[in-house]
């Protein structure tokens, strides 16, 4: 059926209907409104909803964000700067929804400095306890934003957010960041190696050897006063769920960690049999994404797949000694459950949780973006209960 929530494109069009119901999954924090979304969706299936029609899928979102972005540079020249602040923010997320099918290149570039510009100005207006960080890593810095713990005087528990093949800090920031907060942890939302603004606008590719940022984002958060270093949980969201696994084995320090989503637990064969379906819109990875991310010269997709092969966690998940979670949504129509079951049998925890929500329960969508506030609850709870749980909440 087209047009419900979580297929706005039908069965056909899995790309544009993930895209799609990932900025939906941000209503919540009130950064997106569904109004405009669904505006959006009209003109686009109103074009052929064809998703090899990039030109379609960008152009489309980035004139409801032209538009959202005009009314609040008025509100702002009229002094509104709240109203101002909405209006930005939800130009962001339109830019950044729209860059997500253009092919690497100077649109792609324009299109996604549009986003950071509209983040940059809306972000400082209606969140102006977000700090915005840079933190050390090998030769340059990573962007973040650390959101401080609610009603904490001294250091708090902290837990670092490396996010996914396609979302940002802008988006962890605000679905962690704030419900975290008002239970009394900090969070360092960050773009890390591939990720967000580092690969974007830094060109730092991701690596698989993801512990090196993940030392990187303990190193920076230890120093912090206003952070419990005795208290550190570490999560990755989508992708995130391979790096996760990964530091937490690799950087003792961390004291718990979440796969907020697993990943194949054989990404090289994914790779390997899914190059027709990403060159069709099939699956919600566009075919040049794996090779951009990756840093892989020209976009050759054939260099990309003998990469995946070190991107492994065999003989790394049995080396996780700290709580660690695995939430996946039953319906996940990017990877199947089974696969959080692989790693969660996998991890050498003796505490360690799978979790799976059901339609019944909501948020069985990849990442609960169908409801994320109870998939992003639930972790909390856990994080208290396991991790944190001599100051949790």
């Amino acid at each position: 059926m087209i047009n419900n929530w979580t297929n706005h494109f039908g069965d056909k069009n899995f790309s544009w209907s993930n895209a799609t119901m990932v900025t939906k999954g941000m209503a919540p924090y009130g950064v997106v409104a569904l109004g405009e979304i669904e505006r959006i969706g009209q003109k686009l299936i109103a074009r052929g909803n064809d998703p090899t029609d990039k030109d379609a899928w960008y152009q489309e979102w980035c004139a409801m964000a032209d538009h959202v972005a005009k009314l609040g540079e008025e509100a702002e020249a009229k002094g509104r700067t709240l109203t101002a602040g909405d209006y930005f923010l939800r130009a962001g997320y339109y830019y950044y929804t729209g860059e997500r099918m253009v092919y690497p290149g100077e649109l792609k570039s324009a299109i996604y400095a549009k986003a950071l510009k509209y983040f940059n100005k809306g972000f400082p207006i209606r969140y102006p306890h977000f700090e915005r960080v840079d933190v050390p890593y090998e030769n340059t810095t990573l962007p973040a934003y650390f959101v401080k713990a609610q009603g904490v005087t001294g250091p708090a528990p902290t837990v670092v957010v490396f996010d996914g093949l396609d979302n940002c800090k802008e988006m962890s920031s605000l679905f962690c960041g704030l419900e975290f907060s008002r239970r009394g942890y900090n969070t360092l939302a960050i773009d890390g190696p591939g990720q967000g603004e580092a690969l974007r606008t830094q060109k730092i590719p991701s690596r698989w050897d993801y512990e090196v940022p993940g030392k990187a984002a303990f190193d920076y958060v230890a120093g912090r006063k206003d952070v419990d270093k005795a208290q550190v949980a570490i999560m990755g969201y989508s992708f995130g769920g391979y790096c996760a696994p990964r530091i937490a084995a690799l950087d003792p320090r961390y004291a718990g960690g979440v796969a907020f989503g697993a990943m194949w637990w054989d990404m090289h064969a994914w790779l390997v049999r899914s190059q027709e379906q990403m060159k069709k819109g099939a699956i919600a990875t566009s075919h040049f994404q794996v090779p951009w991310v990756f840093g892989v010269p020209d976009l050759d997709f054939n260099k990309a797949v003998g990469l995946m092969e070190k991107f492994t966690l065999e003989d790394i998940a049995q080396q996780v000694k700290t709580p660690f979670l695995v939430v996946h949504g039953k319906d996940d129509g990017i990877i199947p459950p089974e696969e959080a079951e692989i790693l969660y049998n996998k991890l050498g925890s003796a505490k360690k949780t799978l979790k799976i929500f059901d339609a019944d329960e909501g948020g069985a969508e990849h990442c609960q973006v169908d409801d994320r506030q109870a998939g992003v609850n639930w972790i909390a709870d856990w994080i208290a209960e396991n991790v944190f749980s001599a100051k949790g909440k």
